[in-house]
Formats: C-alpha cells, sequence, structure tokens
C-alpha cells in the first residue's frame, strides 16, 4: 500500500452560519469515517456557536459533540491550518460566496441541504427538520466513507463527488 493509500484525507464542510447543517456534517463523517477522514467545519459569517437542537440531534445518536465549534472558514485558510483535501459546500448560500484561497487546491463539490434552523412550528417540528438535514448529510458521507481510495484523489474526485450530491438531492436524500 502507497502512502497515498494510508493517508487520511481532510475534509471541509461549509455553510454560512456554521451552526447546523456544517457542524452535522463535521461530527457524522468523523464518528463515521475516521478511519480514513478528519473532518471540519466552518462558516463565512459564522454565529459564533452551534445550534442547540443540532447539538440534541447528535448527543441523542451518540455522536461526541465536545469539541464542536462555530469558526470562520479564514481559519482553514491560514498558515499552518489543516491542508484540506476536499470541501463540501451544504448550503446554497455558501455555494455562492467568493470563498478564500485554499492552501493544497481542494477538490469541491456542492452538497446542498435545507437549512433546519429556518424551520418554524412547534419544538418537535424544529427537531424533524434537523432530522431531515442529518439523514440526508449522513446519507452523502456514507457514500464518500465507501469510495475506494483511488477515487479519493481530489483532483480525480471533483466530478464523481458533485454529481453523487446532485443525484442524491434529486432523490430527496
Amino acid at each position: 500500500m502507497s502512502q497515498a493509500d494510508t493517508t487520511k484525507r481532510n475534509v471541509l464542510f461549509l455553510c454560512t452560519h456554521n451552526s447546523a447543517r456544517s457542524i452535522l456534517a463535521e461530527a457524522i463523517l468523523n464518528e463515521i469515517g475516521s478511519e480514513r477522514f478528519v473532518a471540519f467545519s466552518a462558516g463565512s459569517q459564522p454565529s459564533g456557536k452551534p445550534n442547540p437542537y443540532a447539538l440534541e440531534l447528535l448527543a441523542s445518536r451518540g455522536i461526541d459533540t465536545s469539541g464542536l465549534q462555530s469558526k470562520s472558514w479564514d481559519v482553514f485558510a491560514q498558515p499552518g491550518a489543516p491542508v484540506i483535501d476536499f470541501i463540501f459546500t451544504v448550503c446554497d448560500n455558501a455555494a455562492g460566496e467568493a470563498c478564500p484561497f485554499w492552501p493544497g487546491h481542494p477538490a469541491k463539490a456542492h452538497w446542498g441541504v435545507p437549512d433546519p434552523s429556518q424551520a418554524t412550528g412547534s419544538p418537535d417540528d424544529i427537531r424533524k427538520a434537523f432530522v431531515q438535514a442529518y439523514l440526508q448529510l449522513r446519507t452523502r458521507i456514507e457514500f464518500l466513507v465507501d469510495l475506494p481510495l483511488d477515487k479519493l484523489d481530489p483532483a480525480a474526485a471533483h466530478g464523481e463527488l458533485q454529481q453523487m450530491g446532485d443525484a442524491l438531492r434529486a432523490k430527496g436524500q
């Protein structure tokens, strides 16, 4: 096995406020893909704290939330930051924003998921929106984790990762 086959890939999930979807995605990938990936999340206009419904949902599924925090994407464009291999925008706003220069030229794909923090109604209605976002993200992340290592070369993976996200979104996943 070559060095490239044993290296963990760094993945950055982006949404505007880094409080719900990107936090969920970071936690999911670190939970189910930790043998091959290290996940991070950030936002263009971070809220400063994760959404309490996101933390509640993750905790209810046995996922550690202690290290989760809302932070600016600028953190990952600084010298000494982890070199990111893959970037996934999980909200339409972040997908359309001018991003910082990312060292290492990571592969990018948009995996848009409706914002559960915009849900209205009772607390149970809001929780249902968070569960829906969680399930959509988990389905996509499970596909990422299951990709063969040779497809995880960022340069080669961009198109496949975007197509996968588009196909799952079209199916409502």
